[in-house]
């Protein structure tokens, strides 16, 4: 170092919002996400017609059923004798 070196002082630089600094230094991260991923519970149940089924993700915690496929109105829809895939909706002009 030469002798008449000055040594400035460096401002820190703040980590950005959500990275892996900010938080709980004692889980590593990603572990909130994992906990969240395994909160939820997929359940397949054969549908009302033959070969169809109903696709739900259930709340581990609550129960709740948070996403169901195919909709439960579509699933109504399905149980009715006038129902044919392509009937739902009307595509002719």
């Amino acid at each position: 170092m030469e002798p008449n070196a000055k040594i400035a002082r460096i401002a820190p630089v703040a980590a950005p919002s959500g990275s892996a600094t900010s938080g709980s230094f004692d889980r590593p991260p990603g572990s909130h996400a994992a906990e969240q991923a395994a909160r939820y519970r997929l359940v397949i149940e054969e549908g009302p017609s033959a070969g169809s089924y109903v696709y739900k993700t259930l709340d581990r915690v609550t129960g709740e059923v948070v996403r169901q496929l195919p909709r439960e109105q579509v699933v109504q829809l399905m149980q009715g004798n006038d129902y044919a895939s392509g009937s739902v909706i009307d595509t002719s002009a």
